[in-house]
């Protein structure tokens, strides 16, 4: 298996941080993304190169072995059992009897890395790599369940997005990761969500904070007024004498919660009160009608 530089793949130093790794694996699959340079080969081909040098030096356990293992990161663990049994049996020589050498140990390498059949016919099967991917949604996206085709490694890989999922969470596709090895199983697909939020709400867990405006008029004698929530409009009964800064809750107008259909969180409502401005001359009148009443 030849050596693959996931850190020159990205063009970044091998001291990067998260943060400059995934920058840029952002920068470098808008690039070369195939809805970008469609029936292009060579930029399918980077895509796919910098697809799996995110997924591998993206996760942190991941990075560290292949820093180590390089090629042969995802033996890791392997590789230190075997070593530690390999110890183990050095030790074992030394006693009476001991019928271990070397020959397991290289048994171990040939059927996992090839150069000859392993004594018995024996193969170590080994899992497929888990594969990462991170999925850019808006808010209002997420807000009802939908269908998205993901492009993976050059698959398309069609899944359903239940509503309510959350910034950051990350759900696994079993089965569509990398082939495993001498007959093992195949990896996962792991995919993280990365919703943006361009709406003039706040969320927080399954609910949502708006703040709305309200006149001076409305505030002091009360009324109705018509507010925004995230499926459309509802009218609000304000009541006299409504302070700046007071909140009300919306029932049910909030966000849907993940897997519970006909489930929602809540909308907190505050109220921001805007004084009148450019006041006319029987306006003025009338406020300093108002502040002499006010003073008696």
């Amino acid at each position: 298996m030849a050596f693959i530089d996931y850190y020159k793949t990205l063009g970044i130093a091998k001291t990067a941080t998260e943060a400059e790794i995934k920058k840029a694996y952002r920068k470098m699959a808008r690039k070369y993304h195939p809805d970008v340079n469609p029936n292009d080969k060579a930029s399918e081909e980077k895509f796919k190169a910098v697809s799996e040098a995110n997924e591998v030096l993206s996760n942190a356990e991941n990075r560290k072995k292949y820093d180590k293992y390089g090629e042969n990161w995802k033996h890791a663990d392997d590789i230190e059992r075997q070593q530690q049994q390999y110890a183990r049996q050095q030790q074992s020589r030394q006693q009476p009897g001991a019928g271990y050498g070397d020959e397991g140990y290289s048994d171990f390498f040939e059927s996992m890395f090839g150069g000859g059949p392993s004594r018995g016919n024996r193969s170590v099967k080994f899992r497929g790599q888990d594969y990462n991917a991170e999925l850019q949604l808006d808010l209002r996206e997420v807000y009802i369940t939908h269908k998205r085709t993901l492009t993976v490694n050059g698959k398309n890989i069609r899944l359903t997005i239940p509503a309510g999922v959350k910034d950051g969470q990350q759900i696994k596709i079993p089965g569509h990761g990398g082939e495993g090895i001498n007959g093992g199983p195949k990896g996962d697909l792991v995919i993280r969500f990365a919703i943006t939020n361009n709406t003039d709400f706040k969320r927080d867990g399954d609910n949502l904070y708006a703040t709305v405006k309200l006149d001076l008029y409305t505030a002091m004698l009360g009324g109705d007024l018509m507010v925004n929530t995230f499926d459309g409009k509802v009218k609000l009964t304000v009541q006299p004498e409504t302070a700046n800064g007071t909140k009300v809750k919306l029932k049910g107008k909030g966000f849907p919660v993940y897997k519970h259909d006909g489930q929602f969180g809540d909308l907190y409502i505050t109220y921001e009160l805007q004084t009148p401005t450019n006041l006319g001359t029987k306006e003025k009148q009338l406020f300093e009608e108002l502040a002499k009443l006010r003073q008696v």
